[in-house]
């Protein structure tokens, strides 16, 4: 397995990976989708694994169910594998309208990613909305 450093949730069985720098919200973005009914895979880092024309993400070992809440901690919380199947890239200045994702090749494989803001009340609403709308199928 390869590692990759993204913060991951599975909503319903497909994994959101989070990129950005450090402090740009990957975590508070993650929360805030397990608070709607994610899973936690890893939090700023996962394991990535080829399965088939797949890259499924794994909670690395060293991490497996840790999430740092920020002026919090570090929180426990159930942590599970999830096929990749979108990549939200946080981004200070993200397109307004997306009518088609960009391809992001990792191993081989292509996932889509979308620029994306964060920073407002409906961040986890929108990501389970890209997830629809452009995300790869299970």
């Amino acid at each position: 397995m390869k590692l990759r450093q993204s913060t991951a949730v599975a909503v319903d069985g497909r994994a959101i990976l989070i990129e950005g720098p450090p402090g740009c919200g990957k975590s508070s973005l993650a929360l805030a989708l397990i608070d709607r009914g994610a899973t936690l895979v890893g939090d700023d880092g996962i394991a990535l694994e080829i399965d088939g024309d797949s890259l499924i993400a794994h909670p690395p070992e060293n991490i497996a169910g840790l999430l740092e809440i920020r002026n919090v901690g570090l929180v426990r919380f159930p942590a599970s594998a999830a096929r990749a199947c979108l990549i939200l890239a946080i981004d200070a200045d993200p397109p307004r309208y997306v009518e088609t994702a960009q391809r992001h090749i990792i191993e081989g494989i292509a996932i889509p990613l979308l620029r994306f803001g964060v920073g407002g009340p409906a961040d986890a609403v929108r990501a389970e909305q890209a997830l629809q709308l452009h995300g790869l199928s299970s």
